[in-house]
């Protein structure tokens, strides 16, 4: 007998926060209606505007997640392996498990949520990034054995409505992908608060220069996006010898920019590793 949507798209959401927020809101009224999707919060504000929008809400995990065909779990890394064990009487043998949880190995949430006959291998860890919450986001995914083509197919589906995604091989590259496009726009908001001031220095005012610094941002990596050419060849071709482009861009390079990026890419994929270190026991 064929699955129905209903029973494919069935949700829990364990942590009811902005990520779980973002995906409901590219999959409500789309993939799923607000009644199939089940949230797990211990705030009751949350609980209520779930609630309100026609879900069901509550406070620990109960036997309704075994009517629930994905779990993804949304919590912080720190409570993680409590969250996932208290979850786990409830897993059935079809449950697909994806965890947004930053640093935690997939190997770890399989081993919480196994019993005597191993741990649990159907499970897809992702890295989301903020920019989800406007449906704008980059999440990297990769897929445990237990993973067949109909789940991946499905998990692709939901991290879909909150933007791109990229499959990788393994949890390593999936620390990779947390220190680049997971903790990107930090970078991103930080070149802009930097651009920003530096116009205003410059006696511009800081609306304008916000109006300014935010345009041409975004137009240009709208362009990096759409153009054929590298982002090397975009760049020289704004860069004319002895002028003003090529004046700043000396700067950057004296002031070893492409290093310092380096070193804190790798000083956040450290970070997640660390992570996985401390919260995966």
């Amino acid at each position: 007998m064929a699955k129905t949507t209903n029973t494919q798209l069935s949700l829990a959401l364990i942590g009811g926060g902005n990520m779980a927020s973002a995906l409901a809101s590219g999959l409500i009224g789309r993939r799923c209606a607000a009644a199939d999707i089940h949230v797990i919060d211990h705030n009751a504000a949350a609980r209520e505007r779930w609630e309100a929008l026609g879900a069901h809400a509550a406070a620990a995990p109960d036997a309704r997640l075994s009517e629930c065909r994905v779990w993804f779990f949304a919590v912080k890394p720190q409570v993680m392996a409590e969250v996932v064990r208290q979850c786990q009487p409830w897993l059935k043998p079809g449950t697909l498990v994806i965890s947004i949880a930053a640093g935690i190995p997939s190997a770890a949430i399989a081993r919480w949520l196994g019993d005597a006959q191993g741990p649990y291998t159907r499970i897809v860890r992702c890295m989301p990034n903020t920019p989800a919450l406007i449906a704008c986001g980059m999440t990297g995914m990769t897929a445990m054995p237990g993973v067949d083509a109909d789940d991946r197919a499905l998990a692709e589906t939901l991290l879909r409505a909150v933007g791109e995604v990229l499959w990788v091989p393994d949890d390593t590259a999936i620390d990779a992908v947390t220190a680049l496009s997971g903790s990107g726009p930090a970078y991103v908001f930080l070149f802009l608060e930097a651009l920003i001031a530096a116009g205003v220095r410059q006696g511009l005012d800081a609306e304008q220069a916000r109006q300014l610094a935010l345009a041409t941002f975004h137009g240009a990596t709208q362009l990096a996006t759409l153009s054929p050419d590298t982002p090397a060849v975009l760049r020289e071709r704004v860069t004319s010898k002895g002028g003003t482009t090529a004046a700043a861009l000396a700067v950057f390079e004296q002031r070893g920019l492409a290093a310092i990026m380096d070193e804190a890419v790798a000083a956040a994929a450290r970070r997640a590793h660390e992570l996985a270190q401390e919260f995966s026991r």
